[in-house]
This record gives C-alpha cells, structure tokens and sequence, in this order.
C-alpha cells in the first residue's frame, strides 16, 4: 500500500475507533474485545489467523487499545501505535490472563460475535463478575455504512466477479459433460486470476440440484437443456489491505428452456427490478423485501422463495443490513447488500438472480453489471 492511501486507511480507522467509544459510551459498554472476525481488522488493518493461540483487541471505553497477539504472528502486524500498543505473548503465557488483566475492574464487555467459545468460557471464568454482549450491537450499525474507500473496495471486487460471470454466460466455461464440482474449480481458478485473493464459495447446482440454494457441487454431470444456478464470490484485496467481498449469482439453461421454466425466469427478473428499485434511501429493509416477494407471490410461487431477498456485504459476505421481514431499519446512503430473489421448485429446478447494491443519495447503485437476462449455453 503506497504511503498515501495508508495514511488515508489510518485515519479511517481513527475515526471508526471514535465512532465505537461513542457508541459504546452511549451503550454503556466498558470495554470491547475483538477476536477472530471482521471487527478486528475493520479497526486495526489486521486480520488474525483463525489459531487455537489467541488473537484479541482490548478496547477500553476510557483508555488507549491493547493488541494482544501470539509473538509468532506479530511481525504479520500493521502497527500503528496511534491506535493501539502491541503485546506479544509468549508461548509460556496465558494470553486469557493478559486479556483479564488489561480489563481490569470493568465489568459490561462486549466481545465480538465470531470469538470462538474456547477463549469466551476461558474469560468468563477469569473475569466471573463481568457480564458479556455481543460486540456487534455496538459494531454492527457503524461497519454497514460503508466510507468511499470501502465502496470503491466492493466495486473493484464486483468488477472483479463480473468479469467471471461475462465468460460464465458468454460460454467461456463449459457445462455440458462435466460436473459440476469441475465447473466450480473452473469458477474458483477465474475468481483468483481476476485478483481475488480468496474464494469464499462458488456454487454450481444442475438440474434438480438448481432448487437448492447452497448446493454443495458435486460429480453430478451438467447435461443438456438442464437449468445451471452458479453462485460465486471471494474476497478481493487490491491494495494490500483487509479484503471487501463480492457475490453474485446467474442463471443458465444448457438448451432452449422449457416454456414454464422461461415464465418463472421472467417472474424472477422482474422481482429482482422491484427490490433493486425498492432499495432506496429511507426505506426500510424489511419493505424491500416486501417489494420483490410481492412480484413473486403474485406470480403464485410466494412459498418457492425460501429465504431472505438480502443480506448486507463488507469485510464478511454476510452482515449488516439484512434485507428480511421484521427487520424495519431504514437504509441510509453507504448501506450495501444483496438483492437475489429466488424461485426453488424441489425435485425439478431452481433460479436466482443477485447483484450487489449500494444505497446512495442518488438512488441504488448495482455493482454487477453483468447480464441478468436467462442465458442459453449450448455447450
């Protein structure tokens, strides 16, 4: 990372730290404490490997932050002392006494969600009069309101996906003939030479296989006028630095579509128009959902859409805002998530359409841009 941009990166993490003390503050949390997950390097610029040695940020509500790392992994540590002093633990030492010991008297924590329950039940032990929350009521509302960097990081990894989905749809990647655990090691080598640094999924579900949302591919060989779901993304890292994700799905048939597959294709398009429309600031997340899964209800395939339009998208794949029903917060310019309505027939076929979407002043953004019309792929 050039000098410039890091300078920029460490003053948007100073400014981030503020915004949790407030927030904190005004929740009346003492202290938060950030292991393994997204929190941490949201704040630091450092993301800790998922160890059995443990990784964890002491953030004091009324004093300076702690980093507190097994010594093997220090040098993997973009120190900034204005944001936090570094302590190194030796393989001697018991890192859950030195987390205990910067804690001190204070006794409402926050320790972020993804901590495993090892080093949790290990500080509730040490610290038996403190009370623990789920650090993300206070980080959760702060990291879904993306800065200009963090939005230029998630179109560069749309972008990057895009690029994937246009060879996917322009015929580039075969699928007839082979299986679909070979399609998705296809996706999965094209993700990475479009500058992802890591695959976090790339689905691939044929035939009655396509009804299933999270399929997990298989030896299942693609055959001809069959429907393909492929769902894929990864986190991409253009400048070095903690890496913003991307997801997006399309649709194939391997053949001309049969007439009621082509009807349910157009109902799910149109779905996904409504909630990429509906996505505007002030609405509330719940009524974007609302939005799309009228299209598809009215259609008569309400009970075929099994899951929620949408899910926030960041540093984590999946996180703050949720687009569901019961979830009535509004969405403000920053706010970035999935629309991908789908329609699941079980036993016979199955259709999603996802984009990543922006909230903006100006009206929803998407950041894929590849084609959303149904695809026929012959070979």
């Amino acid at each position: 990372m050039s000098e410039r941009p890091a300078a920029a990166a460490g003053a948007a993490r100073r400014a981030r730290v503020e915004a949790v003390r407030t927030a904190m503050g005004d929740a009346g949390i003492d202290a938060l404490l950030c292991s393994v997950g997204a929190d941490l390097p949201w704040l630091t610029g450092y993301e800790a490997m998922p160890l059995e040695r443990l990784t964890m940020l002491v953030l004091p509500v009324d004093a300076d932050a702690t980093l507190v790392v097994p010594r093997l992994e220090a040098p993997r540590v973009p120190v900034d002392e204005e944001l936090f002093s570094l302590r190194p633990w030796d393989e001697t030492e018991d890192p859950v006494s030195l987390v205990a010991e910067l804690v001190g008297a204070r006794r409402r924590l926050a320790i972020s969600d993804r901590t495993w329950a090892a080093p949790l039940l290990a500080l509730q032990a040490a610290l038996p009069a403190a009370g623990f929350v789920k650090a993300s009521g206070i980080t959760g509302p702060l990291r879904a309101v993306k800065d200009e960097a963090e939005l230029a990081a998630l179109a560069a990894a749309g972008a990057a996906a895009d690029r994937v989905a246009a060879a996917l749809l322009g015929g580039e990647i075969p699928l007839v003939g082979r299986s679909e655990a070979e399609v998705s090691q296809d996706l999965t080598r094209r993700l990475l030479a479009a500058g992802h640094h890591r695959v976090d999924f790339a689905i691939v579900g044929s035939g009655p296989n396509a009804a299933s949302p999270h399929h997990e591919p298989g030896a299942r060989v693609i055959g001809r006028n069959e429907v393909v779901v492929c769902d894929f993304g990864g986190t991409f890292s253009p400048d070095g630095g903690p890496g913003y994700c991307s997801d997006t799905t399309r649709t194939l048939v391997t053949g001309e579509p049969d007439p009621a597959f082509a009807e349910l294709y157009a109902v799910l398009l149109a779905a996904q128009e409504v909630g990429v429309a509906a996505a505007r600031v002030g609405v509330a997340c719940d009524q974007v959902d609302a939005a799309a899964r009228a299209v598809i209800a009215d259609a008569g395939y309400g009970p075929a859409f099994l899951h929620r339009l949408g899910h926030g998208i960041g540093l984590e794949g999946h996180e703050d805002p949720y687009l569901v029903e019961g979830n009535g917060t509004p969405l403000v310019p920053g706010h970035a998530f999935s629309i991908e309505p789908g329609i699941y027939l079980s036993g016979r076929y199955g259709a999603r359409i996802e984009d990543i979407v922006v909230a903006t002043g100006d009206g929803p953004v998407r950041l894929n841009n590849s084609s959303r019309e149904l695809h026929v792929v012959e070979a």
